[in-house]
Formats: structure tokens, C-alpha cells, sequence
């Protein structure tokens, strides 16, 4: 729960990665000049990908794909301005891992998995084998949106200036407190306009959305087939909007509600994170042991609370050279309420800052905030703030923030007021935002299969409902699932998997309205 707002669309898909990490304690873009030219025709150069950047996370190059072959990489150039599409260009950075068979093979399968600003180029290796089915008949395409990664990447601040940054105070408590709060999102902000100056115009949705189409005809495909997962789910509904007669065979995950503005949607994730607090602490006193941090749902959640106040005055060690303050734990807790798989992380971190240790809690939200073990942060962050900032319209103040903290407390007692803070990251962001909120609206295209999942706290099930509405009549059909985390196809719910492979492998679209226990 970084204090940014994108938090509403950071989506946790490498959670087996990320639980490794937290138990053990492509040949890319840049802002090439390289005028337009008929940039439909351009063949790429498809090789061997190299270990990913800092900007998209570090680590080792990709394992090889099971039963032989590699993950490829190439650079796609696109418009740095589609406005002025002869004009200058970036490079967009591509992995894809070519269709295994059996089966014919039906084209590209376009994955993005949220943030905005997380790398597809890293997720994919990562997560691939849980799309295994899915590459038989599919080449598995990703990639790092614009202002992502090695895509053009926004760069703000140093990975020094980060750690400060992550140290503050994101709840603050007085008039110092907020004047310190405030002062840290403008010199955050003054250096994403300063180091980032030519992308920061350039990097709305609706610019990916068209580089997304570029890429479907560069791929050859007079379809594009896609799977957005969380804010992966809105850019699919703008393509779907601008490019209705292009859609194929789309799937939206962990949908984002597009009716709603960024209070509503902070308002609506503070009531999404403390519904998946509810249930990870029914789920641990529930068990046949005794919950190790607390005998009821009640005492748990008190617990947290006075752990967090606590936190607020006295910090205790994390990971160096950070300490486990109240916004880090806020953070650390918020993303293991991402995955089921983590709520015993979450139980053993709590445990551990209950003793004065908050190794895991900070280990959580570092993963959250883009920080590697080896003190480097991938752009994910810059990225989150450039992307959200330049599609919303709306700017907050302080006084609009106070006077909404009671009903952002109700909603959770918890993440109520982090979220409620947040809603000023984009105050004095440098480009001006585009919408109120995205237009979905896509009349004429084909089924688009949105899956909503019930204890979602990042994408409240809600929105799978607003974005069926939204995309409008006869082309959104619906999936619930009944289960806990952020997505439902990761679950590993066969039900879910049936359907979603169903209609991306054979085109049988689910009957409207199915549901999933």
C-alpha cells in the first residue's frame, strides 16, 4: 500500500516469488529519437532475453521454458506522441514465450497485470507456468507500458532519496506532521518532472492502449487477444473503447470499477483491505490451533491497531538501513492481504513485531514499494504516480482530506486515513489529468469475460459489475468468484480456470452470471 494512489490497481501475481523472498528474509526501450515511419511494418528482433533491469525489478535472466525453447525479447518503437505519430519515438520493451502446442496455434495472447507500472517483461517469466495452458495455443506476449521499466521508464527519485521517502509519515498527525508529509509528495513530484520531463505527457492509458494496437498488427494478429489482470482490466476496457471491432478474445481479472473517481475508489479500497483483514483473522482464529496473534477477530484486529499506534511514536528494526514505522507496517500488511499465500507470512510478521523484530512486515512492504534485497527500486513507484496522475482530473488539499477522514475511518480503522492521505499524491503533479474517470464503452465488440472475485481488497468485487455495465450491452459477460485475494484466475479455482481456458482456448464463452466457490 504504497502512498501513492495506484495502490487500487497494484495487482500481486508473482506471489510465489515474493512468498520465497519473504521466508528467505528484454532488450528495452529508453526515449530513442528515431523518427515514425510506417511503424505497422516493423519486424522485430526477437532474442534472448537478458536478466531484467533495476527499473524492472533486478534478478536473474529467465529460466528456460519447460520442455526446451527460451523467453524472447524485442523493442517495439511507438509514437513517443500519438498526436504526432510521424513525430519522435520510444521503444516498447517485449517478452513473449512462443506457442507450445498441441493444438493450432490462434495468435498472441497480450498479458498485463497491473500496477499501473508494474513490468510485464519481469512478471511474465515469473508467473508463466501458471498460464501453461494457455501457451499451447497462444504465444504469451507482455510487456512494459509506456513510462515503464525499460519502456521509455519514468525516473523521480534515487534509490537513497526512495528510502527516505518510504520512511515518512504517511498518516500525519498535526500541522508539522502534514507540513512534512506534503513537502515529501512535492520534492517527489518536482523530481519526476525534472528527470522525466519529455514522458511524463505521453504515458496516459489511452497512449497504451494504442501501443497495444500497434502491437497487435507488429504481431501480425487481426485480433488482440488479451488478459488484464487489476489496473490490466482498465487499460483493456479503454483498448476495448478505442479499438471495439479489434477485440478477440478478452479476459479482465480483478476488475477496477471505471465509474468511480480516485476518492471513491481509495474509499472503496479502504473498505476492500479491511474486508480481507476480517477475513484473515476469522480464517486464523478459526483453525484448531490457537491463532498465534489473537483469540478472536476482535483481538487480532486490536492487536494490529496497537501495534500500529505504537509504531507511530517508536519504530522498531526492519531491514536495513530502514525501521518498521507505522506507514511500513500499514504497507507490509495491506500486501499480504493480496494473496491467501501469505497470510501465514502475515501471522509469522506479526508475530515477530509483536516481539520488537520487523524484518517480514518490512520485507512486505518493500515488495510493495518496488525495493529489492539489494537496496535497488524498480520504477514501479514512478511509474504508478506518472500513469495515475496524468488520467485523473481530480486534485485534492489538505482541508478536502481532513474533512473526509471520518468517513474513510469508518470505512476501516485501519488503512482508513493511509488512503485517505493518499488521495494528494497527484496535487502538484506536472501534467494535468485527462478524465474524470476512463471510458469503457465499447459497442460491437466481441465477448469480453469479466471475473470478479468477493474478497478482493484491492479491486472490490463491485467493479467487475460497474465494468460489465460500462462496457455495454451484449458484450460483457460476468464470472464470481467466491474466494479470497486479489484476482481469481491465479486462485487456482478450477472452475474459474475452466471457464477463462474455455473461452480463450475454444472461444465457449461462460454462461452470464456463472459463479465459483
Amino acid at each position: 500500500m504504497q502512498n501513492r494512489r495506484g495502490l487500487r490497481a497494484a495487482a500481486l501475481t508473482a506471489t510465489a516469488a515474493l512468498l520465497s523472498a519473504v521466508l528467505a528474509g528484454c532488450g528495452g526501450g529508453g526515449d530513442g529519437s528515431a523518427k515514425g515511419g510506417d511503424l505497422t511494418a516493423q519486424k522485430l528482433d526477437w532474442k534472448d532475453c537478458p536478466p531484467p533491469s533495476a527499473s524492472e525489478g533486478g534478478g536473474d535472466a529467465p529460466s528456460p521454458l519447460p520442455g526446451g525453447g527460451t523467453w524472447q525479447c524485442a523493442t517495439m518503437r511507438a509514437p513517443l506522441d500519438w498526436n504526432k505519430p510521424k513525430g519522435d519515438t520510444i521503444g516498447i520493451a517485449l517478452i513473449r514465450a512462443k506457442a507450445s502446442g498441441p493444438g493450432t496455434r490462434i495468435g498472441s495472447l497480450i498479458f498485463n497485470f497491473g500496477g499501473p507500472g508494474g513490468s510485464g517483461v519481469s512478471t511474465l517469466p515469473a508467473v508463466g507456468q501458471d498460464y501453461a495452458k494457455l501457451r499451447t495455443r497462444y504465444d504469451l506476449v507482455s510487456f512494459d507500458p509506456r513510462g515503464v521499466g525499460r519502456s521509455a521508464g519514468v525516473l523521480c527519485e534515487s534509490d537513497a532519496q526512495l528510502d527516505q521517502y518510504f520512511q515518512q509519515d504517511a498518516t500525519p498527525d498535526d500541522t508539522a506532521e502534514r507540513g512534512t508529509f506534503l513537502n515529501n509528495t512535492k520534492q517527489f513530484n518536482a523530481a519526476c518532472e525534472k528527470n522525466s520531463a519529455k514522458i511524463l505527457p505521453h504515458v496516459r492509458t489511452t497512449d497504451a492502449a494504442r501501443d497495444m494496437d500497434l502491437m497487435r498488427q507488429v504481431l501480425g494478429d487481426q485480433k488482440l487477444h488479451y488478459f488484464g489482470i487489476s489496473y490490466g482490466t482498465e487499460l483493456g476496457g479503454v483498448y476495448a473503447h478505442l479499438f471495439p471491432r479489434h477485440v478477440g478474445r478478452a479476459v479482465l481479472d480483478a476488475v477496477v470499477d471505471p465509474t468511480q473517481n480516485p476518492e471513491q475508489a481509495s474509499l472503496g479500497q479502504a473498505r476492500g483491505f479491511q474486508l480481507a483483514l476480517d477475513n484473515f483473522a476469522r480464517d486464523c482464529v478459526s483453525k484448531s490451533t490457537k491463532c498465534p496473534v489473537g483469540d478472536s477477530v476482535q483481538d487480532v484486529e486490536n492487536r494490529i491497531a496497537k501495534l500500529l499506534k505504537d509504531l507511530d511514536t517508536k519504530p522498531i528494526p526492519g531491514v536495513f538501513p530502514g525501521r518498521l514505522t507505522q506507514t511500513a507496517a500499514t504497507n507490509g500488511i495491506a500486501q499480504a492481504l493480496y494473496s491467501k499465500d501469505l497470510w501465514q507470512p502475515l501471522t509469522e510478521g506479526l508475530q515477530q513485531a509483536y516481539a520488537g523484530d520487523g524484518k517480514i512486515l518490512m520485507l512486505l512492504s518493500d515488495a510493495m514499494n518496488g525495493r529489492s534485497e539489494n537496496g535497488e527500486y524498480s520504477n514501479i513507484g514512478a511509474a504508478n504516480a506518472a500513469i495515475n496522475c496524468s488520467d485523473e482530473k481530480q486534485r485534492y488539499d489538505t482541508a478536502y482530506v481532513q474533512q473526509k477522514l471520518p468517513e474513510f475511518r469508518a470505512a476501516s480503522p485501519l488503512f482508513g486515513d493511509f488512503l485517505a492521505w493518499g488521495m494528494l499524491s497527484c496535487t502538484d503533479w506536472a501534467v494535468p489529468g485527462a478524465a474524470d474517470h476512463p471510458d469503457v464503452a465499447a459497442p460491437g465488440a466481441a465477448p469480453i469475460l469479466v471475473v470478479g472475485n468477493t474478497g478482493d481488497p484491492a479491486t472490490p468485487y463491485e467493479g467487475a459489475r460497474k465494468m460489465a455495465d460500462a462496457l455495454g450491452p451484449g458484450v460483457a459477460v460476468e464470472l464470481t468468484y467466491k474466494g479470497q485475494g486479489h484476482g481469481a484466475y491465479d486462485s487456482k479455482n478450477p472452475c474459474v480456470q475452466n471457464a477463462v481456458n474455455g473461452y480463450l482456448l475454444d472461444g465457449k464463452v461462460p454462461a452470464a452470471g456463472t459463479v465459483c466457490t
